[in-house]
Order: structure tokens, then sequence, then C-alpha cells
């Protein structure tokens, strides 16, 4: 376990990290590979969709999503979904379409699945962009068949049973789980809508073959993309801590009960594990001989901490807050 201890456990000096220290750490080894067969399969089905939804986590809507989708999947109607948006920080929601539509997204919708929130927009918008798009002659099949993609984790089954749930009144078609990688294939299709007719193909989330930046990687990983293990819990809950004070967002202090805010994650982690009863058992090799010391459990108080944000308990965060600066300086 490598941490970074920062004495600043003073939120009134707020003098915060200005930058996380990312050397001698490589995104490549936490990601699995590019998910080719995935890919190749959605290629395949390519024939049978009318229109791609893409989903994706609105707490980082300017990172992390796949290029490959693009380039792959060609020039099939396009609806990009920012889901979990009760969970982010909207309130530059407009700059936030304005840089989307900068890069040719021009149809956006923010979603919470868990409350059905925006839901009833998905299937009025789909249907337009499929008729009005130059390569739809279906004639009399009147029905239309949707490829829901994204990256691991970022709703995309849950927003096929939300869909389901309002519009036919039935359960989960699709099974959900809170870590990557519950969708393992491609499915046959799933009817969603009766008027019109709709059907989604729910697809396996897919990562692109190159992660751009370690932070990129870091923010992927906050957002549950992969899992925990693979990037070091105590990793991800520095980085987290580092993202929380340098936008002053201090819900973590209320929550946990703490003192106050504080830039040292191993002091941090310490009083949460002791606030949470997390200690464990560790040999002490003394003068005397072997000595049981109880000592705080770090790595069970880091999880409880990315638990904590990701279920948004901490409050809202924008983890893009960074590249949304760095995209509106002239």
């Amino acid at each position: 376990m490598r941490l970074f201890p920062r004495a600043l456990c003073n939120a009134g000096r707020a003098a915060w990290r200005e930058s996380f220290p990312l050397g001698g750490r490589d995104p490549a080894r936490w990601f699995p590979g590019h998910m080719a067969k995935g890919l190749k399969k959605m290629q395949s089905s390519l024939k049978l969709v009318d229109c791609i939804i893409e989903v994706h986590d609105a707490r980082i809507p300017l990172s992390g999503r796949n290029p490959l989708f693009q380039e792959t999947l060609g020039l099939k109607p396009h609806l990009l979904v920012l889901n979990k948006m009760d969970l982010a920080d909207l309130r530059e929601q407009k700059k936030i379409l304005q840089h989307l539509e900068g890069e040719g997204l021009k149809n956006v919708i923010f979603t919470n699945c868990v409350k059905d929130e925006n839901i009833r927009q998905i299937i009025p918008t789909v249907t337009e962009l499929i008729e009005s798009s130059y390569r739809y002659h279906r004639g009399e099949n009147l029905e239309y068949c949707v490829m829901v993609i994204g990256i691991p984790n970022v709703g995309k089954s849950s927003l096929i049973n939300s869909i389901r749930r309002l519009h036919l009144r039935k359960g989960k078609a699709s099974r959900v789980g809170g870590q990557p990688g519950v969708t393992r294939a491609v499915m046959s299709r799933i009817q969603v809508c009766e008027r019109p007719l709709v059907f989604l193909l729910d697809t396996p989330g897919v990562l692109a073959p190159r992660i751009e930046s370690v932070e990129m990687g870091l923010k992927l990983a906050l957002c549950g993309t992969v899992l925990d293990h693979l990037v070091g819990e105590e990793t991800m809950a520095d980085y987290l801590l580092y993202t929380l004070n340098r936008h002053q967002l201090f819900g973590y202090v209320q929550h946990y009960g703490l003192d106050g805010a504080c830039d040292n994650v191993e002091s941090v982690l310490k009083r949460v594990a002791l606030k949470l009863g997390k200690t464990q058992k560790v040999k002490v090799l003394t003068g005397t001989g072997n000595v049981n010391v109880m000592q705080p459990n770090y790595t069970a108080a880091a999880g409880h901490f990315l638990r904590a944000f990701r279920s948004g308990l901490l409050g809202p965060v924008m983890l893009d807050r960074d590249v949304l600066a760095c995209c509106m300086d002239p």
C-alpha cells in the first residue's frame, strides 16, 4: 500500500493539493483487454439495428467514452444517454452539452434509471432519429431495433429495464449489477415498447483499447468500470479525497463525523476505520517476541469510502470539472 501523506488537516487553510502524484502508474494493467470479441459481435448485429444508444456515466461526461464505438458501428443514428445524473453535479450542464455538440453529439439525454427520470424522452427521440435518417426505408416493417452500447457499469441494463418498466409495465429483462462485467454477451432482442414496437439489444461493456492517461483511468475506476482491487482501493480513495477537497466538496466530513476536512488520506482512512470498527490484528515483532496489535483496516475503510461516493452519500460530484475548465479556456 503506497499512500501519499499530506499534513493538511485544516479546511480553513484551503491549501489542498494542486495535482495528484501519477508517476509510476500504468493504467494498461488496470483494465482488461479492449474486448475485441464484444465489438465484433456488435458489428455482426449491425445490419439488424436502426439506431444506437450509447450509455455513459454523467459524472464523467467528457472522459472515458470508447472512440472505437463511432469507428466500428458506423453512421447509424446515435443517442448519447448520460446516466446516473442523480450522482453528478450538473450545475454546468449547459457547458457540458455545448462541448459535446462541438464533438458532433447533438442528441444527449441525462437520465436517472433508479427514479426513471427523463426515461420518457428516449423512445420519442429514438423514433425521430430513425425516421429522419436517410438510410431508413423499411416500408411496411413498423418495428425498430436499437443497440445499447457503452463502457462497463454505466447502467445499460438498468436503462433497458427502466424503459421496459415505463412502457410495458414489466419487470427486469436484463441482469443488473453494481460491478463491471455483468452482461457478458450480446443478447437476443428485448421488447421495451408496444407503440411504436421497439426492441433493444443489450451488449457487454467495452472499454477503449488504450486509456488516454492515468488520471482518466482513475476517474473510470472511481465510477466502477473495473474491479477495485485491480487499481487498489487506497489509491482510488486518495484520488477521490484529492478531487473532493480540490473542488471544496466536504460532504465526507459530515458523513463520517470527522473533525474537519483533511488532505492526508492515511489520516482520513484511519478515522473512518476506527469510526466503523474496521480494525485488524497485526503481529508485531518486539524484543520479547511477537505481539498482536489492533490496527485500522485501511483497505476496508477505503472500500467503504468508495461505496459512499458511488451511492451519492458524499453529495453529487462532477469528476470532469478539470476537463470542462480546459475546454472553456480561450
